[in-house]
């Protein structure tokens, strides 16, 4: 019997091809997977008890509120009828089948993704299971409720380049840099607006006041003022706690959504973007300048901050965190200082052994004078900040902080 060696090798090729491509489909729809929890994408787009990727989380804004919409492969009512270049479409330019996205969805920032990232998502989210949710109506003031208007938007504020690697930095800076201001969107929050509500790119990452609590200035300028270091950085976005503190607020479900799941090289690559700098950097001596009991503040600490916090600002493990090296008293402006003690903190879980309890609210306890007297002696015991704050400018950020919150409840 003479076999045909030629034929049974391209029989076999062929047969193969089918497994060779499904095993591609395979590491793209895993790729895409792990792109979504960088981008945050279903804690954004998913309620509370609800379905993942159904869309309908509620966005408060200054013109009404905007719904998240439902980005599962369902057909009708998600994106399972989406071709690549709309969902690239979507990504860059904030433009979907139906019509302009409204910039709650990030797109002023993914835009930077490289075409073979968004096409791993755009596999990812078609592998997802299908929500039958239909989208909720946006209830925003006119004229903001037309979304023609988002074109003419999109001409004078959005730029749809795609990322650039800057040739004068590392490759480790570069992917840190590609994750952060792409699919980490961070700029979206930590990066002030301008009068129409783009971000003001000339003071990228300088902190912005958001609903009571302010997104903190994170350029590599504050980070390494305040004594940050890699390692310091690497815990408190991958665990929610470090030596500079918690987060808190809104940054609190984005480190267990997003953050947490980087790889070793992506957080360093993070932490090397953020500090600007590849080696890691040496902690700086921790500041306790010791108590002053004549000082009225001393008394105001004891009372209401010593129980949890320490009576030296040492904290406690799984009770509070330390005041010693904090980041968040360590501010200039002490809006993130005022905003804790007027609003409390909800108790944070990190783990089923770690975490923090709640912090109680001192809004109808502490009054300005007391405020101002407490923001004081915690800075000139624990910070090399200026301890001779007067009620007028703590009540200024009072105002600030109420206004704040007020926006972000209409």
């Amino acid at each position: 019997m003479k076999i045909n060696l030629n034929a049974f090798t391209l029989s076999a090729l062929f047969l193969a091809l089918p497994l060779t491509v499904n095993a591609a489909q395979d590491e793209l729809v895993e790729q895409g997977k792990y792109l979504a929890k960088l981008g945050d994408c279903t804690a954004c787009h998913t309620i509370d008890e609800g379905q993942a990727n159904g869309g309908g989380l509620p966005f408060t804004t200054p013109f009404g509120i905007v719904y998240s919409t439902n980005i599962s492969s369902d057909e009708e009512f998600g994106i399972g009828h989406y071709s690549l270049e709309d969902f690239t479409d979507a990504m860059r330019g904030g433009v979907a089948p139906k019509g302009n996205l409204y910039p709650a969805m990030p797109y002023t920032s993914y835009h930077l993704l490289m075409d073979q990232d968004i096409e791993a998502l755009y596999r990812y989210f078609l592998s997802t299971k299908p929500v039958k949710q239909k989208n909720r109506d946006n209830d925003l003031m006119f004229p903001t409720n037309i979304r023609f208007g988002l074109k003419a938007w999109n001409l004078v504020n959005h730029d749809s380049k795609v990322f650039e690697a800057d040739a004068d930095k590392s490759e480790k800076w570069n992917r840190g840099s590609y994750i952060v201001n792409g699919l980490g969107h961070c700029g979206e929050c930590h990066t002030p607006r301008d009068v129409m509500f783009a971000m003001d790119q000339s003071r990228h990452f300088e902190g912005e006041l958001i609903g009571g609590a302010e997104a903190s200035d994170i350029t590599p300028k504050e980070l390494n003022r305040q004594g940050w270091t890699k390692q310091d950085l690497d815990d408190v976005l991958r665990k929610g706690y470090s030596r500079k503190g918690t987060v808190f607020a809104g940054m609190y479900p984005v480190v267990f959504h997003s953050f947490s799941h980087l790889t070793e090289d992506d957080m360093s690559a993070v932490t090397s973007y953020l500090l600007d700098n590849d080696a890691e950097v040496t902690a700086k001596s921790d500041t306790f300048n010791g108590h002053d009991k004549s000082d009225p503040g001393y008394k105001l600490y004891s009372g209401y901050c010593a129980g949890c916090h320490g009576i030296n600002g040492e904290g406690k493990p799984n009770v509070s965190p330390a005041l010693i090296a904090n980041a968040t008293i360590d501010k200039v402006v002490p809006i993130n200082t005022l905003s804790v003690m007027l609003n409390g903190v909800e108790e944070q879980r990190y783990s089923h052994t770690h975490g923090f309890y709640a912090m109680p609210s001192y809004r109808d306890t502490l009054n300005v004078k007391q405020l101002t007297e407490l923001t004081n002696y915690i800075r000139k015991v624990w910070t090399k900040q200026s301890s001779d704050l007067t009620e007028s400018q703590v009540q200024g950020w009072v105002d600030k902080i109420e206004d704040s919150i007020a926006d972000a409840a209409h």
